[in-house]
């Protein structure tokens, strides 16, 4: 028997969520980061990206059909507003996000060699072969 795929509800973006996500690509953010982040097909991230670069931010407005709606990024959030698209602001941007993903990285260190640290000081020494486990057993 096949499976079945949810069909996803269509949604539009407005010309700001699009120059948005099109500066985070040209920053250097991976297209599959993005998407997942802001649940966008990747294709769209890309299709935005090439038309943004043949004609700029014209090119990204939405089509006319229907009522406008407003984008909706990950948590049901609008998403941020767009700063200038240059390369300083972009790099800008890039270095802080980097900069929070290091600050996050010494937290998830720092709290691996505590828990180390713990594990050692609570384990019991081995007194050669034949000798009980360092670790009691559970006995579930």
């Amino acid at each position: 028997m096949p499976k079945h795929r949810k069909r996803q509800q269509h949604r539009t973006f407005d010309q700001a969520f699009k120059l948005y996500v099109v500066q985070r690509l040209l920053a250097g953010e991976r297209p599959t980061a993005v998407s997942r982040e802001l649940r966008v097909e990747r294709r769209n991230l890309s299709n935005w990206r090439r038309a943004f670069r043949a004609a700029g931010p014209e090119a990204l407005r939405p089509r006319a059909r229907g009522r406008p709606t407003q984008p909706v990024a990950a948590g049901g959030q609008p998403p941020a507003p767009v700063p200038p698209l240059n390369d300083l602001a972009a790099a800008k941007q890039r270095i802080a996000e980097l900069e929070r993903k290091i600050g996050q990285q010494q937290l998830d260190l720092d709290f691996f060699r505590e828990a180390l640290r713990q594990v050692r000081v609570t384990r019991r020494p081995s007194d050669g072969s034949g000798a009980r486990a360092s670790i009691a057993s559970s006995k579930r």
